[in-house]
C-alpha cells in the first residue's frame, strides 16, 4: 500500500502549495459587471487564450483530464505549455475569480474547459464567459436548468456521465460479493456534485434488490484520500464488524478507504469509480473488485477542443443539435477478470483521438428526470 500513503503525502504538499500560492485577482472583471449584463457577443478569434479550469493534479483523475486537454492543445502544434491552467483546489469561489481575471486579461479572447467543482456555480461562470465574448464548455457539475442552447454560440457544450447504472453495476458487483447480506457503507464526492448525487443513487437502486443488505451510513468525503480515510475511520469506530462491504464515489476515496482498512486490519470488499491507473492495478490485485473508467484523457481533450474549434469559427454551435450540446461521455467497466487488458489498450497506450471527431465516443443526449 505504499502508493497510497504517498498519495495522501502528495495531496498534503498540494493543499500547502495552495495556500501558499497567490490567486487571481478579480478586479478587472469584476468592473465588466458594473454596467450590467451585456448582449451575447457573436465574434470569433484567431488566437484565442486557451484554458482549463480544474481542482488540482494531484488527484489521478483530473490529471488524465488535464493531460487530454494539453494533447488537443498539442495537435495544434502548439506547446503543452500553451495551455493555461486554472487551478481551484475545490473551491468554487476561486474558481469563479480565476475565470473572471483571465476573461479581463484576454479581453473575452478565451476558449475555456472547465469543471465548475459544484453545480451551482455552473451559471455564473457561464454568464461572464458569455457576457465577456468567450466560449466555454462545461464538464460534469451544472444546474438541470442551464442549457448551452440558452446562451447562443458562448456555451459551447456540457458534458456529464450517465453515473447511476454504472454505480448501480459496482454496487451489485459489492453486494454479491458480501453474499448478499450484511452492511454497507458509501463514502461520497462533495455533496452538491451531479456525479456524487448520482453514484449513491445507483448504490440505493441495487439495494432495493438486496433485502439482506443494510445501508448503515452514507457520508461526503468530497473526492478526497484524506477526508475518505478519516470517514472511514469513524465508520469503523461506530459500526466496526458491521461493515462487510464499502461503495465509494471514485478512485480516490478507495485509497483512503484501504489505509483504514488496513490499519485495522479488515479485509472487506470495496468498489470504486473512475478507472485511474493506479485503482486499475488495484482492481488487478483483487484489492479493489471494480472501477468505472471514464475516459477522461478523452474527455479533457475534447471539451477543450469544443471551446476552441467555436471560438475560431469551425463550426458554430447554436446550428448544432440539442444532443451536440449536451451529451454523457463513455463508461467501462473494469474488473479483475478484465483488468489486465484494460490497462494495456487505454492506460499504457493511449489512443490517438481525432480532436475533431467532437462526439464520437459520446454515449448520446443527457436525459433529465
Amino acid at each position: 500500500m505504499s502508493f497510497i500513503k504517498k498519495f495522501i503525502e502528495a495531496e498534503t504538499v498540494s493543499r500547502r502549495n495552495f495556500l501558499l500560492a497567490s490567486a487571481y485577482g478579480i478586479t478587472g472583471a469584476a468592473a465588466m459587471r458594473m454596467l450590467g449584463p451585456t448582449p451575447v457577443q457573436a465574434a470569433t478569434y484567431a488566437n484565442p487564450t486557451i484554458a482549463w479550469s480544474y481542482r488540482n493534479r494531484t488527484n489521478p483523475y483530473w490529471n488524465e483530464i488535464v493531460s487530454g486537454g494539453e494533447a488537443f492543445v498539442q495537435s495544434l502544434g502548439k506547446s503543452k505549455d500553451d495551455l493555461t491552467h486554472l487551478i481551484n483546489e475545490g473551491s468554487s469561489e476561486k474558481s469563479l475569480a480565476d475565470v473572471k481575471a483571465l476573461l479581463a486579461k484576454t479581453n473575452g479572447e478565451l476558449a475555456l474547459a472547465i469543471d465548475t467543482n459544484d453545480a451551482p456555480n455552473a451559471r455564473p461562470v457561464v454568464e461572464a464567459c458569455a457576457e465577456a465574448g468567450a466560449y466555454v464548455s462545461t464538464l460534469w457539475n451544472k444546474t438541470d436548468d442551464l442549457h448551452p442552447w440558452d446562451f447562443g454560440d458562448n456555451y459551447v457544450s456540457h458534458m456529464s456521465w450517465s453515473d447511476e447504472k454504472p454505480a448501480e453495476q459496482t454496487a451489485r458487483i459489492l453486494l454479491d460479493a458480501m453474499g448478499g447480506k450484511g452492511g454497507v457503507v458509501h463514502l461520497g464526492g462533495i455533496a452538491s456534485n451531479n456525479p456524487a448525487i448520482e453514484r449513491l443513487q445507483g448504490l440505493k437502486n441495487a439495494l432495493k434488490d438486496y433485502p439482506g443488505v443494510e445501508l448503515l451510513d452514507a457520508q461526503p468525503a468530497d473526492w478526497d484520500t484524506q477526508k475518505a480515510n478519516q470517514v472511514m475511520q469513524g465508520f469503523i469506530t461506530r459500526y466496526g464488524d458491521e461493515i462487510t462491504g464499502v461503495h465509494c464515489a471514485n478512485d480516490t476515496i478507495g485509497y483512503g478507504v484501504l489505509e483504514a482498512l488496513r490499519a485495522e486490519g479488515m479485509d472487506i470488499p470495496i468498489v470504486t469509480y473512475d478507472g485511474n491507473p493506479q485503482a486499475v492495478d488495484l482492481v488487478g490485485e483483487k484489492k479493489i473488485l471494480a472501477t468505472v473508467f471514464t475516459n477522461p484523457h478523452w474527455g479533457g481533450g475534447i471539451t477543450a477542443a469544443l471551446a476552441y474549434h467555436a471560438a475560431i469559427g469551425t463550426f458554430k454551435p447554436s446550428e448544432e443539435p440539442n444532443e451536440h450540446r449536451e451529451f454523457y461521455g463513455p463508461t467501462i467497466m473494469v474488473t479483475p477478470e478484465d483488468a489486465a487488458e484494460f490497462k494495456k489498450n487505454y492506460l499504457e497506450n493511449v489512443p490517438t483521438y481525432d480532436w475533431k471527431d467532437f462526439w464520437g465516443p459520446s454515449n448520446g443526449a443527457i436525459q433529465y428526470k
